[in-house]
């Protein structure tokens, strides 16, 4: 009777310290969402790495911290988180749009192709910004 007694008080105690892991993580999310909307992007990339610390998963983190590098135009660390997010999330909609701007940027044209195509099998939310692409890819294809 004593070792279920025993047995059930170490249950509930990790659970209750499950519990206060994901109040944390939840916290460092919201706090970096809020920092990054006030455009304190070095404070706000501190809470991003945090929640990814808790949480290697979280899709949200990656993809804001691939917007700071877009801001601080760091193009290896914007592209790193991006395919971060398409990793988690193949069908990322924003990550997919980010990463095709970036390579157009980048004057990487046969990329840029291949991911506009994978853009117009997936969108939903942002399917009005698959024409803004195609204009800005025709704009780095070399003329013959």
């Amino acid at each position: 009777m004593i070792r279920k007694f025993f047995i059930i008080k170490i249950i509930i105690f990790f659970f209750l310290i499950n519990i206060n892991l994901f109040a944390k993580e939840t916290d460092y999310i919201i706090e970096g969402i809020k920092l990054f909307n006030k455009q304190e992007y070095n404070k706000s990339k501190i809470y991003f790495e945090k929640d990814i610390v808790f949480n290697p998963k979280s899709e949200k983190s990656y993809l804001y911290l691939a917007k700071i590098f877009e801001q601080k135009n760091d193009d290896d660390e914007e592209e790193r988180n991006l395919q971060n997010v398409l990793l988690i999330n193949p069908i990322n909609e924003e990550a997919i749009y980010m990463l095709t701007l970036l390579k157009i940027r980048q004057f990487d044209y046969v990329e840029s192709k291949k991911l506009i195509e994978k853009f117009k099998m997936v969108c939903d939310d942002f399917c009005s910004k698959s024409s803004e692409m195609k204009n800005k890819l025709k704009k780095i294809i070399p003329e013959k």
